[in-house]
């Protein structure tokens, strides 16, 4: 199989869980900046809801096929999905608090969280290095565990690729998938 330079770009802790997300279904490609996942997802048969508030990063989306584009500021902004349902969401390096419990009420069930982003101990290779940026340990198992939501995998720790730094990463599972890891 070829590696195309975009899937390259990609996260392969996104590539790798994508394909538990029911077939065809719609997702959220939340604070997608220019689309890189957005890209991938619809490549791989997904209807997708990408949004951001960066327009010169969503311009890069104008012609994607099979993505919706979203100009939306998720922190100062209202929340643009309530009574909205995804079968995926799909989240990488972006955390903020405040917006969680509308996030995490924005999957379907049946549907799969794709989620990966910084953690304390990031400080030292850089940014972010704000806390209020950075999850604790195990903090985004505590998020899925309060709603009785499976794990079908997590990780923490350090990483050099794309660049050195601590990370988590979660996928998991709103009801029963048909999805096979």
């Amino acid at each position: 199989m070829t590696v195309s330079c975009a899937e390259s770009a990609t996260s392969a802790w996104v590539r790798r869980f994508l394909r538990l997300i029911p077939e065809g279904a719609e997702v959220l490609d939340l604070a997608c900046g220019a689309g890189r996942h957005a890209r991938l997802l619809a490549a791989a048969g997904y209807r997708v809801e990408a949004v951001d508030r960066d327009a010169q990063a969503l311009a890069a989306l104008h012609d994607a096929e099979g993505v919706n584009v979203r100009q939306a500021d998720l922190e100062a902004a209202a929340w643009p999905y309530h009574g909205r349902l995804f079968a995926g969401i799909v989240v990488t390096n972006y955390l903020f608090r405040p917006r969680l419990d509308e996030l995490l009420a924005a999957l379907a069930e049946p549907g799969v969280l794709i989620y990966e982003t910084f953690m304390v101990g990031n400080e030292r290779f850089g940014r972010p290095s704000n806390p209020d940026f950075l999850l604790r340990s195990q903090e985004m198992l505590a998020w899925v565990r309060q709603r009785g939501w499976r794990v079908l995998a997590f990780e923490e720790g350090s990483v050099d690729l794309p660049k050195p730094a601590m990370v988590q990463r979660l996928c998991a599972a709103r009801g029963a998938i048909a999805g096979r890891l």
